[in-house]
Formats: C-alpha cells, sequence, structure tokens
C-alpha cells in the first residue's frame, strides 16, 4: 500500500472493528474500547475497503490538542500511514499539540519529532509493561508541538 492508494477520512462505527485488530495487534500503542474514539477527533486510513490504521486526538481549552493514539496495521507500516494521520490530526485547530508515547517506541518518537514535536518531559511508570504483566512499569515520554 502506497500514501497514492490510501484515504484519510474521519472513523465511523463500521469501521471499530478493524480498528480493534490494529489496537490488538499494536500492543506499544494504548488500548481503549474502540468505540470511544468515536468521542473524539477520529480517522483512519482507508484503501480498498481496508483499514491500515487510525489516529485519535482530542481538543482541550483554551487552544490545545491532545494526541491520544496513533496506530498502523503492522504490515503496512513504513508506508506513510502514520504520517498522514499525524497530518490529519495536526491540522486540528489548535496552537500547542501534546502526546504521551512509550519510552522504548522509538519508531514513534521518530516519528513524532520528524514532525515537529520536541521532549517535554518524562512520566514515570505510567504504562503497563508490554506482554509480562509481571515486568515494571514503563515511562512515557511527553512531547510537544506548537504550530
Amino acid at each position: 500500500m502506497t500514501p497514492e492508494i490510501f484515504k484519510i477520512r474521519r472513523m465511523e462505527e463500521r469501521d471499530l472493528e478493524a480498528v480493534g485488530h490494529i489496537q490488538t495487534a499494536t500492543p506499544e500503542a494504548s488500548h481503549w474500547p474502540p468505540a470511544d474514539y468515536l468521542a473524539y477527533d477520529s480517522f483512519v486510513a482507508a484503501a480498498g475497503g481496508r483499514i491500515a490504521g487510525f489516529a485519535v486526538a482530542r481538543r482541550l481549552p483554551p487552544d490545545e490538542i491532545e494526541i491520544l493514539n496513533v496506530a498502523v496495521d503492522p504490515g503496512l507500516r513504513r508506508q506513510g500511514v502514520g504520517r498522514a494521520l499525524l497530518r490529519a490530526l495536526l491540522a486540528l485547530p489548535g496552537r500547542s499539540v501534546f502526546l504521551e508515547v512509550r519510552a522504548s517506541n522509538a519508531a514513534a518518537q521518530a516519528l513524532y519529532a520528524g514532525a515537529g514535536f520536541t521532549l517535554n518531559g518524562r512520566r514515570r511508570n505510567y504504562y503497563p509493561p508490554l506482554g509480562d504483566a509481571s515486568g515494571p512499569r514503563e515511562d512515557a515520554v511527553v512531547m510537544k508541538m506548537q504550530k
């Protein structure tokens, strides 16, 4: 799948099953009940009836955006899907954009840094462990962008 083939559009109820599958296949992403995303600014990357990824943000007063989740089907990564979804979120009205990302998720941090995000802080022991639930909690890297 190339960037010219997929289309970014608002998430709809019919997308929730595919969004749930992508979320399950992406343990490093945040995990919410997919139906909850419809209450926020949520987008999908779609092509030929298939959902390649999704992104969700919420707007906060006075002029901020908080990115809640960006996830791409593992088999479709490194094809511009995440960048396109991020652009859709950054087009929302708001001057400051914040997000948290797992400290171990170097690929996501590189995506955000490439879009102009900078390190803003760290939240210690923020995320539950990946895989083995008995492992240590993981820090969140807090990133910020001024538009």
